[in-house]
């Protein structure tokens, strides 16, 4: 095995800093979202995740604002919070043809069927691919520590994703948490672990 089983915190914090660098697109119309749907297309899986507003006081509930789809070479951010989760969205997230990678993604299916009622196909959670080859430490830190040798900021969590425009940091935060899924499964596919 080529990756270690049990990465503690102190090794995952002394990898080098590691975060997506390559183009971001920020989907905040049904027009930038056809032109994202049609990128997407030409892939046989994508890496994704969601950002929620936080909420910090009792019984405040937001919905979740987006929505991370991350190719090798491009991640679109799509601005649930502003467009909705449009029928397009829904078929993508049925489609069993087109695996959707994640990790600890329950609930983020969850929230997204709040949204608009659909039946998820084709999702793949890496959590558990992981616990089947051996590792014990779950979650995206772990992962990508795990599996791609670098650490991650989680920095930008607790922001408002719901606000007007996302910040620079906020937009490579999440690019990053979809890009890394969309890393991990590559490379254990490629590996022959898959």
């Amino acid at each position: 095995m080529m990756f270690p089983e049990n990465i503690s915190k102190e090794e995952v914090n002394q990898l080098p800093l590691g975060k997506y660098e390559g183009p971001i697109t920020v989907v905040d119309s049904k027009t930038a979202l056809h032109r994202a749907l049609r990128a997407i297309e030409r892939s046989s899986f994508i890496g994704f995740d969601t950002e929620t507003k936080p909420a910090f006081q009792k019984g405040v509930y937001h919905q979740v604002a987006l929505l991370q789809l991350a190719l090798a070479d491009q991640v679109f951010l799509i601005r649930l919070s502003k467009i909705g989760f449009p029928t397009a969205l829904r078929e993508l997230f049925s489609e069993s043809g087109k695996l959707k990678v994640g990790i600890s993604i329950r609930d983020d299916l969850v929230e997204l069927q709040k949204l608009a009622n659909f039946r998820p196909h084709g999702i793949v959670e890496l959590n558990e691919i992981a616990k089947d080859l051996g590792v014990l430490r779950e979650g995206v830190r772990n992962l990508t520590a795990t599996f791609l040798g670098f650490r991650i900021s989680k920095s930008q969590q607790t922001t408002n994703w719901e606000r007007d425009q996302l910040t620079e940091k906020q937009m490579y935060y999440a690019a990053t948490d979809a890009w890394v899924c969309h890393e991990i499964y590559q490379k254990l596919f490629r590996q022959g672990y898959l």
